[in-house]
């Protein structure tokens, strides 16, 4: 029976940038927009640890302007940002050891992936890598992870505004949504775990259900059954990286779809654009957000895998679940002919500007999800005409 026809539960969180693994995230990805904004070409793989007033980096960067970059001022300066700014935290930006173990990139990885063509600029790394798109809301997400980042992102606005002025920075959601014949009929349950200064729980209880009402009502799911677990171990004051350790790239699930469709394996933060794991996972996301757009198909899921040094994919599989409009083999044969989109390295980073952001650094897709909002190159639906055009429904 096709999962389009079962009544079934899923859910999906999200991590606040106040997460050990996001301040890690947003870390790397802070050093990689300072390194292409002097050197669009730079080739960066930026890793962050972090643990009680600790933060380490470590990993590979050839940028022509290195020298004039001081990694230890843009960590404090991010850390700062998120919130970590008093001693009690045990992390806090003025306070922390800070050690760089950087280095240049390996001359053998950069002899595959430099060329003289441009057209045949060689993949970063093997791998496959997954782009996925559905009806199930307006932005062609589906709908648990989308709300688990929403009511995050609502979540640090109050706190950075002392709106509730308790809020400390670490903090995680969950979001379980109830679908059925595919579509979102109603939430069933939310949780939310924050961290706070010493404050009741009732009071923490009132206010997050009221984030919560106020940040989804609009989509009507939520009801009188909806069940609410707020901070449910009863107490959350220690957090942060003094709470738990954290590492870049560690939140591949939250990253992308929620769980929903496939994962490659590959993280995204702190990498240039000629790592695929993270440039074609965006165009792939962009190529399926486009057909559903188009109407083509209600759900669409892109496989794309590489080659280390080697320009053209070794293959394009395409799959929407049975809910595709026309003949999927159609679909298939766009994608793989690069009439509409090319998934070769240099062709996709032109086509979405990753070596010069227009409006958006890397450091914005770190955290709240780098797929659902349109802030972002990849989540446009231009090439939707272009579809419509070639294949018709």
């Amino acid at each position: 029976m096709s999962k389009l026809t079962v009544d079934h539960v899923f859910t999906s969180e999200s991590v606040s940038e106040g997460h050990p693994d996001k301040v890690c995230d947003i870390i790397s990805d802070s050093i990689l927009d300072a390194c292409i904004k002097l050197d669009p070409k730079s080739r960066v793989a930026c890793e962050t640890f972090v643990s009680t007033n600790f933060v380490g980096n470590a990993g590979e960067i050839t940028c022509s302007g290195w020298d004039k970059i001081d990694p230890e001022k843009i960590v404090r300066q991010v850390v700062k940002d998120i919130g970590y700014d008093k001693a009690e935290y045990e992390f806090c930006a003025d306070t922390f050891e800070y050690m760089c173990r950087i280095h240049g990139q390996s001359p053998h990885i950069a002899m595959g992936v430099d060329s003289s063509s441009e057209r045949e600029q060689g993949a970063g790394d093997q791998g496959m890598m997954f782009g996925y798109a559905t009806t199930s809301t307006p932005e062609l997400m589906p709908a648990p992870i989308l709300f688990s980042h929403r009511l995050l992102d609502r979540l640090q606005q109050v706190r950075k505004s002392k709106e509730i002025a308790y809020l400390r920075p670490d903090s995680k959601s969950q979001v379980s949504v109830r679908h059925v014949k595919g579509r979102p009929v109603e939430i069933t349950s939310v949780v939310i775990s924050h961290q706070t200064d010493e404050v009741s729980a009732d009071i923490i209880r009132k206010d997050m259900i009221d984030v919560v009402k106020d940040t989804l009502s609009h989509t009507g799911l939520l009801n009188d059954k909806t069940e609410y677990f707020i901070n449910p171990t009863g107490k959350f004051v220690i957090g942060g990286p003094h709470g738990d350790a954290g590492l870049t790239g560690r939140k591949i699930i939250v990253d992308t779809y929620g769980g929903v469709g496939s994962h490659g394996g590959g993280a995204f933060s702190g990498k240039d654009s000629s790592k695929v794991d993270r440039s074609a996972a965006y165009y792939a996301r962009y190529a399926a957000k486009n057909i559903v757009a188009a109407g083509l198909a209600e759900k669409c899921e892109i496989q794309v895998a590489y080659a280390i040094g080697v320009a053209k994919p070794l293959s394009i599989n395409v799959s929407t679940f049975g809910t595709a409009k026309v003949d999927e083999a159609k679909i298939q044969q766009m994608l793989e002919s690069e009439e509409i989109f090319c998934f070769r390295p240099a062709s996709l980073i032109r086509e979405l500007g990753l070596l010069n952001p227009q409006g958006w650094k890397y450091r914005d897709t770190a955290a709240y999800g780098h797929f659902g909002r349109d802030m972002f190159p990849w989540e446009k639906t231009d090439r939707a005409d272009d579809l419509r055009r070639v294949i018709v429904i």
